[in-house]
């Protein structure tokens, strides 16, 4: 199995080029966020031609995740379960949820695609509601690993943070005066990895990028930032067998301003009795 994740910035937008790079890169399943549409709006004929099964979850023209997949989607979740909401100047625990985590079950893999809240900035009510979202999004995985400890389990998406300063190459991200590398957002990732997960791309790419900002040449030159993951389970992490920052995808017209990871994965074929399945 292929699975790549990737902050589209737009599917209807960019549709040809997500599409294409699919059919290219021979992905099997492909997480997305960004993809700032309804369901109903969701360009699925484009994918359904290339063969691929679609699950969108979006409620506006802002946020939203998908999940395509050659083979059928199982066990659809479009929340994970304690994830907080977020409405500006509501202070109730009942604020609306975003469209901001989809889970599915392809091949005995559970996969969630997950568009993590930005933060926007340090004193913003945003960001407490991003370390909220993050606390719920471990706890909920410790509790999906203590119940299977032997779950294949992929937390993907853009995460919106930089876990360590070799992963970040912006000269205007300044930890004390920015998001994405505060201390409180680095311990949160660190207490997900501590949940049971490892970022599986890393070990095998030692260094790269996986988002560049549109402005002030930071592209051509190479000033970004590495906030896009696949964080897998042991059952997961112990099945990749490669791995890849697939930076040319920020080339040409109307890129996004992230590039698609993608992983491979030995995976047991479902149809093929002589193997063992991995249960998700």
């Amino acid at each position: 199995m292929r699975l790549a994740t990737w902050n589209v910035n737009s599917v209807r937008a960019r549709v040809d080029r997500i599409v294409g790079f699919a059919e290219r890169a021979d992905i099997d399943v492909l997480a997305m966020q960004e993809i700032k549409c309804k369901p109903e709006q969701f360009p699925y004929a484009a994918f359904e031609a290339a063969g691929y099964h679609v699950e969108a979850h979006g409620l506006n023209q802002w946020n939203g995740v998908a999940i395509a997949s050659r083979e059928p989607l199982e066990e659809i979740e479009y929340f994970f379960s304690g994830m907080p909401g977020f409405k500006k100047g509501y202070e109730g625990d009942d604020a609306p949820l975003e469209a901001r985590a989809i889970g599915a079950t392809v091949n005995g893999v559970r996969v969630w695609s997950l568009y993590v809240p930005n933060g926007r900035s340090l004193d913003d009510p945003h960001y407490a509601y991003k370390l909220r979202w993050l606390e719920a999004l471990r706890q909920h995985t410790a509790g999906a690993l203590a119940a299977q400890p032997d779950l294949s389990l992929a937390l993907v998406g853009d995460f919106n943070i930089i876990p360590t300063d070799a992963d970040n190459g912006d000269p205007d991200i300044v930890e004390g005066t920015s998001t994405h590398v505060s201390p409180a957002e680095r311990e949160a990732f660190q207490s997900l990895l501590s949940a049971g997960l490892t970022d599986t791309v890393r070990p095998l790419i030692p260094s790269g990028y996986t988002y560049w900002d549109y402005q002030r040449l930071k592209f051509p030159k190479d000033q970004g930032i590495r906030i896009d993951f696949v964080l897998g389970s042991k059952a997961f992490a112990d099945a990749v067998s490669g791995a890849s920052i697939e930076r040319s995808e920020r080339k040409g017209e109307q890129p996004s301003d992230h590039v698609p990871v993608v992983v491979d994965l030995d995976v047991a074929d479902p149809d093929d009795d002589d193997v063992p399945m991995i249960f998700g």
